[in-house]
């Protein structure tokens, strides 16, 4: 090898894995292990990428769009954030609850601050795609499943019209999915244990039992995981190409948050 074209390709930095970052709140963001089975579909989505995407999960629980920018968090995702990278928008749980002040967004600030995620991606060079939020285990008497966060929703898609940004329309996909698996098998999927389970299983988090029909077990992670991927591959973007999507109605064997 010519010297020369040595020391210029000694030199040359090393070209920057793509990642997908997520901004969102605690159905998406990483949990410790103390915390098991919880977890939320951020954790399990690069499981249906291949090995040159990584997943920058900056989701966290309890944060609002409005939480979330106070906090610094998009200005840190906006510090790191590149060229080629991909940035999930995913919010609308805590935005819409009136009873945390820190938290609620009223509708006409929730579309300015999804403004603002898009912009800043698009300023980076980054390609925003915004997300509904993602469905609860709510049931109607009837069977039906509620829309929990209906305004919002119907927020984040007229901004993704409006400003021709991607959209996953997660809240539907997985109403959809969750009323189809039933009121009784959804629970497997959120963290609904009884005291007796949940020490059988060695969940000490959980030792007394839970009923929570908002957060996911690792099944319910998976399978919210593979349901993004699943309408990621679909879309027009670089990335598409490099997803994966494991079949949401087969989430992988239990035992962890790494992939099969």
């Amino acid at each position: 090898m010519f010297p020369a074209l040595a020391a210029l390709l000694l030199s040359a930095p090393a070209a920057m894995a793509e990642r997908i970052f997520i901004a969102g709140d605690s159905t998406a963001a990483h949990y410790a292990p103390d915390r098991y089975p919880q977890m939320g579909w951020g954790m399990a989505l690069a499981c249906n990428l291949d090995g040159t995407v990584t997943v920058e999960n900056r989701a966290m629980g309890g944060r609002s769009t409005k939480s979330f920018i106070a906090e610094g968090r998009f200005d840190a995702i906006a510090k790191d954030i590149a060229a080629g990278d991909t940035l999930l928008i995913q919010f609308g749980h805590n935005d819409a609850n009136q009873a945390r002040e820190e938290r609620y967004t009223p509708l006409p600030a929730f579309r300015v601050n999804l403004l603002r995620f898009i912009a800043m991606a698009r300023e980076k060079g980054a390609q925003p795609v915004l997300l509904t939020p993602v469905a609860r285990r709510s049931f109607a008497p009837d069977g039906s499943i509620n829309d929990s966060f209906a305004t919002y929703a119907e927020v984040t898609r007229a901004v993704a019209r409006e400003t021709g940004t991607p959209l996953i329309d997660l809240g539907y996909d997985s109403r959809v999915y969750v009323h189809g698996l039933g009121p009784e098998p959804a629970k497997a999927y959120f963290l609904h244990y009884s005291k007796e389970q949940a020490q059988a299983a060695g969940y000490t988090r959980w030792a007394e039992g839970i009923a929570d029909d908002t957060h996911f077990s690792e099944k319910g992670a998976r399978a919210m995981a593979s349901l993004v991927a699943t309408r990621l591959q679909a879309l027009p973007l670089p990335v598409s190409a490099k997803v994966r999507p494991q079949p949401a109605a087969n989430p992988p064997t239990l035992g962890g948050p790494t992939c099969p």
